[in-house]
């Protein structure tokens, strides 16, 4: 249950489901390509065990399921949702923005958001209204005029009631990798998106993958992982529970504990086992720490090195002077500084968002953010004084590569 982990190891074991369910995958992007709704509601039967007569869910359900869901829960997922907003509107940048550059040269950059975008919410073992508002709150705040959301029947009614918080236009009841095949493809009941966000398991990773080129994705992300980054001034108790708060998400979720004192690893080893036989979810947070331990360094230098090359969904720093460590990491995708930040806090109600790259590929793209959800055009306002600045350059360089129109295109502006 906590062991020494050989790191390139583990590192290969977070992508090592991804091949062996491509070509289910593509079975089943195949078959709703080709067969639209019918394949929803097929591949629901089989998978979900549910015969399903409606794939839309309606005004009327979303309204009930107000009913269901206890008030303060309620009162809470309004909270969450504020905060989730206020800190997403910080990154939003300008519509247009224009700068003269030089006489008769003014230069820019024009964000528009996307028309419509389509946000996957898994469901199975628990409801997940976090990652409902974390998906589609930043899409809202970006200015996206429809989105929709596909999540596995059936549905929570606490996940419908985020959902209803955050303004999603639609809401249809599939689930998998044939959800994300029906928002990238479209079908007779789900219109067709331009970008998929959201995290699912191996099966929705996968489809996300494979589908790239039908709808753009946000990133990979499959079973939660966290780091912990550890020196001999951390609370036992506090990382223990950081590690059981991500071992109880999934089975094949994944935790390792970067420390320079073996007696951290030691201690924080014996409050996991305390906790993991009190969990709730104990069957789950066993498998999951089945794959998860420790890893004793050298000194800081190394920790830090170390966390990099796993690039983590979630870091967590406990050291002495956390801060400092900070400003050297350079790949991870959400990081909780000092003590008192539990991974949790940015799960639900911080304002940061928790759906973020995972298997190492924090090394390669960025948590989500309003960003994901615009498009940026650069805008160039040319006068006869800027055409004369740079034309010289412009006819040289076209001419050099041989490509006579494009300095011609110039001349004849200069000669006019």
């Amino acid at each position: 249950m906590w062991q020494a982990l050989d790191i390139e190891t583990w590192i290969a074991g977070r992508r090592s489901d991804l091949d062996r369910v491509k070509e289910p995958v593509s079975g089943i992007i195949g078959r709703v390509r080709a067969e639209g709704d019918a394949a929803l509601l097929d591949l629901t039967k089989k998978f979900d065990k549910i015969d399903l007569e409606e794939i839309a869910v309606t005004d009327e359900e979303r309204e009930a399921a107000y009913e269901e869901v206890d008030a303060r829960l309620v009162e809470s997922l309004i909270e969450a949702e504020a905060r989730i907003s206020r800190f997403h509107e910080l990154q939003r940048g300008r519509d247009l923005w224009l700068q003269e550059v030089e006489p008769g040269i003014t230069l820019g950059v024009k964000t528009t958001p996307l028309s419509r975008i389509g946000a996957y919410v898994p469901g199975g073992r628990a409801a997940y209204p976090s990652t409902a508002l974390m998906c589609t709150v930043p899409a809202k705040v970006a200015g996206v005029a429809e989105i929709c959301c596909c999540t596995p029947p059936p549905i929570n009614p606490i996940t419908l009631v985020a959902l209803d918080i955050a303004g999603v236009d639609e809401v249809y009841r599939v689930g998998g990798a044939q959800a994300i095949a029906a928002m990238a493809l479209g079908t007779e009941t789900v219109p067709r998106v331009e970008k998929i966000v959201g995290p699912g398991n191996v099966y929705v990773t996968v489809a996300k993958m494979l589908l790239r080129d039908e709808a753009e994705i946000d990133f990979p992300a499959g079973p939660s992982e966290i780091a912990i980054l550890a020196d001999n001034t951390a609370n036992p108790t506090f990382v223990a529970a950081d590690i059981l708060a991500q071992a109880e998400h999934d089975p094949n979720a994944a935790c390792v504990l970067v420390t320079t004192d073996a007696s951290i690893a030691d201690r924080v080893g014996a409050e996991v086992k305390r906790m993991a036989g009190e969990a709730k979810r104990r069957e789950i947070v066993e498998k999951a720490l089945d794959h998860s331990g420790y890893i004793i360094v050298r000194d800081l230098d190394e920790g830090v090195a170390m966390v990099d090359g796993i690039a983590p969904e979630h870091l967590s720093v406990q050291v002495a002077d956390p801060l400092s460590v900070l400003n050297r990491i350079r790949s991870a995708g959400s990081i909780f500084v000092g003590p008192y930040a539990a991974v949790a806090c940015g799960d639900y109600a911080s304002g940061t968002n928790h759906v973020l790259p995972t298997a190492g590929y924090a090394s390669l793209y960025s948590g989500l953010d309003v960003n994901h959800f615009c498009r940026r055009s650069t805008v160039q306002v040319i006068t006869r004084e800027g055409l004369e600045a740079i034309g010289d350059v412009v006819e040289t360089i076209a001419d050099a590569e041989g490509l006579h129109a494009h300095a011609e295109s110039v001349r004849v502006r200069r000669r006019g």
